[in-house]
């Protein structure tokens, strides 16, 4: 019998330690390899720590609500083999269909040696255990090919079946592609029960979950830290509006996705805190900190309706079609839950859509430790004066309203009332014959 240890695997390189939320496994449980052990969470980021080995749980180390740093020793597990991670067990449905594949994984440990698996690394989020990093050195599987390969673990984490499977479909992009639709639909039906209790029969109390507590503290500690302050301003969209429909079918042709107007917004933001570097700053007690880089955070909704913030990093060196598939990148993972712990840190300034929900403007709350918040109202038409050499008249044109929350401590009016402006002026003075 061999004991080895489960440890808390790096999950980015600004997180040190995570919360237990719960142990999917009880002491003297059968655990397979790459099968989840615990759920752990960092932030508003959950995910699923797997076993390496197969064995039985013989020991746990920690409880739920503990918090663990990473390299932590999480639990023992007792294993028959010899080696910390053996080859796939005969005994999967999948292996039986796939003799020759099992001999091959089987021989891995002397074809993959550590400083070989060691150029396979997690990627896009999904944390990639040396089980799997052994069969793909073993079918010579690149990291590239790894990063596309449909996971149905937590986090879009690839499991030892999911390798399996697509060794046995390899080169059918049909396959693919469906089981990239079905993990999806599958991760969106799932949700965690809400406890909630009748009261009489009519009245409910309902527990708070453990995002929302996350995010009732930050927003009541944002207000209690900032002297929130906004100004507001309306923007025509006009000539964006009509330059997106005219090109937007060639985009998504030419890129494979489509263009939304997120990016165009967030690319006025950016260039109007390059003008305006003073609000692309955190305050740390009674010190400002003045960033170099501009890091854009966008708030996504989740399917529960709770919102997390993933980073655009440099947002300011983007052009419009890198702004825009690093929009519709973070979008969507952040929808099924992919996120890593590093995309939703490091902002230096955030932008909320509020126009999603209908709201024709809002206030705000800043994300500390930034400065400022810009909230995108819903794009109306409505009757507005233009002005012509020939003279004023009545037109349909497209408009909105952005609202900008700002910190008055470091930020006063003239600065705050300034920034929107620019950003304003930034789409208004949209040109229709731009290439993209």
């Amino acid at each position: 019998m061999a004991r080895f240890e489960l440890k808390l695997p790096k999950m980015g390189e600004s997180v040190a330690e995570a919360t237990v939320t719960s142990w999917l496994k009880n002491v003297g449980d059968t655990i397979e390899a790459d099968e989840a052990v615990l759920e752990i969470a960092t932030d508003k980021v959950d995910s699923e720590v797997p076993s390496e080995v197969d064995g039985t749980l013989l020991e746990v180390l920690f409880e739920v609500d503990d918090v663990v740093q990473v390299g932590q020793t999480l639990a023992i597990i007792e294993t028959d083999a010899d080696v910390a991670v053996p080859a796939p067990s005969e005994s999967d449905s999948v292996e039986e269909t796939q003799p020759d594949l099992v001999e091959k994984i089987e021989d891995t440990p002397a074809v993959a040696d550590d400083s070989t698996i060691s150029t396979i690394e997690s990627s896009e989020g999904r944390f990639y255990s040396p089980l799997v990093k052994k069969i793909a050195v073993a079918e010579g599987i690149s990291q590239s090919e790894l990063d596309v390969i449909p996971g149905t673990g937590k986090n879009g984490r690839v499991t030892k079946n999911d390798m399996l499977g697509y060794l046995k479909n390899r080169g059918s992009k049909t396959i693919v592609s469906t089981t990239i639709s079905e993990k999806s639909e599958v991760k969106q039906s799932v949700t965690k029960p809400v406890t909630t209790i009748s009261v009489n029969g009519e009245d409910e109390i309902i527990e708070m979950t453990r995002m929302g507590k996350l995010i009732a503290h930050h927003m009541v500690e944002s207000v209690q830290t900032s002297a929130h302050v906004q100004s507001f301003i309306e923007c025509d969209v006009t000539n964006i509006w009509n330059w997106r429909n005219k090109i937007k079918n060639d985009y998504e042709k030419r890129e494979g996705e489509k263009l939304t107007l997120t990016p165009i917004f967030m690319e006025a933001v950016a260039k109007a805190l390059r003008d305006f570097p003073m609000l692309n700053i955190s305050v740390e007690g009674n010190t400002i900190i003045k960033h170099k880089n501009i890091n854009l955070g966008m708030a996504a909704a989740l399917a529960d309706g709770n919102l997390i913030v993933p980073v655009i990093r440099n947002a300011d060196q983007l052009n419009l079609v890198g702004m825009s598939k690093a929009v519709n990148d973070l979008a969507g993972r952040a929808r099924t839950n992919r996120l890593k712990p590093d995309e939703i840190q490091g902002g230096t300034y955030t932008v909320t859509n509020v126009g999603t929900f209908g709201s024709i403007m809002g206030t705000p709350i800043i994300n500390q430790p930034q400065v400022g918040i810009l909230a995108l109202g819903a794009i109306r038409k409505v009757p507005a004066v233009i002005e012509t050499s020939e003279g004023d008249f009545i037109g349909i044109r497209y408009k909105m309203f952005l609202s900008h929350s700002y910190d008055h401590r470091v930020v006063n009016g003239a600065l705050g009332g300034q920034f929107v402006k620019a950003v304003a002026d930034y789409l208004e003075g949209w040109d229709l014959n731009r290439e993209v």
